[in-house]
């Protein structure tokens, strides 16, 4: 088949699996049955991303891309709007929110870029169904996870002066909710530690945001590299004849700081 590099070929062979005597699976799926589809191509093109993988990528950017044209169809199928309406959707809104490149203002700094894009939006969203303001906080996901959904709301605070000055300042708000999350636990009371340790990590991820960091990215990355020790653990465990159950935290804290002076020395 020729063509197969341009969109609208994709498109047809969603059209053709869609229409009678074309696939029974696809012919089966709803918005709903898709929607869990979606979320995994969206994690398997961020794992991609976290490997450096440019091949697994470029696939996996097809895979999410078929989701968007599967949804699409689904769309058109109700007479809502079609692929080629996405496309000049999203189209139309990059020229119209980058008036420094495609027309006459001016932005000399990716913070002046963001800035006249949160005003943009605004002017575009309205005001809400009440007819008040719209929030400087408004359009992000309620779905959202809630560590980048913390990131995004501190990023939106900060484009209208709402932040720490300095990393100094936030690094003395983590002492001060530290401090917080410490006395809730001499109270005992488990609503009080809840609501402490929700505010010391929502200060760790200002913190994060502050020095540039990608919260959920450094946290996967932690994430990974506890992954990668426990199992060295193990392993040196196994070869004793041991496993974790019944290894205690003696032994296995001292084989962990092992493994962390190996991986230090780049033996590991």
């Amino acid at each position: 088949m020729d063509g197969l590099d341009r969109f609208e070929t994709l498109v047809g062979i969603l059209d053709r699996l869609r229409e009678p005597g074309g696939c029974p699976w696809d012919r089966e799926q709803t918005w709903n049955t898709l929607r869990g589809y979606l979320l995994e191509e969206c994690y398997e093109v961020v794992d991609a991303l976290d490997r450096a993988d440019a091949p697994a990528l470029c696939e996996e950017l097809g895979d999410l891309l078929l989701q968007i044209v599967f949804l699409s169809r689904l769309a058109a199928e109700r007479e809502q709007f079609q692929a080629r309406d996405v496309v000049r959707g999203i189209a139309e809104k990059m020229i119209r929110r980058h008036p420094h490149v495609f027309g006459s203002d001016v932005a000399e700094t990716s913070a002046d870029v963001l800035r006249r894009w949160e005003e943009i939006k605004r002017t575009e969203k309205g005001p809400s169904r009440d007819g008040a303001p719209r929030s400087a906080l408004d359009g992000i996901p309620s779905g959202l996870p809630a560590l980048p959904k913390a990131h995004r709301l501190g990023t939106k605070a900060a484009r209208v002066g709402f932040d720490w000055p300095t990393r100094e300042d936030v690094l003395g708000k983590i002492d001060e909710e530290l401090g917080e999350v410490r006395r809730a636990l001499s109270g005992g009371d488990l609503e009080s530690i809840r609501d402490e340790v929700g505010d010391l990590l929502f200060s760790m991820v200002m913190l994060a945001r502050k020095l540039d960091v990608d919260p959920e990215a450094a946290l996967e990355r932690t994430n990974r590299k506890f992954v990668r020790r426990f199992a060295a653990v193990e392993q040196t465990l196994a070869r004793d004849g041991l496993d974790a159950h019944g290894a205690g935290l003696a032994t296995l804290d001292r084989l962990w700081n092992e493994v962390k002076e190996r991986e230090g020395l780049g033996e590991t």
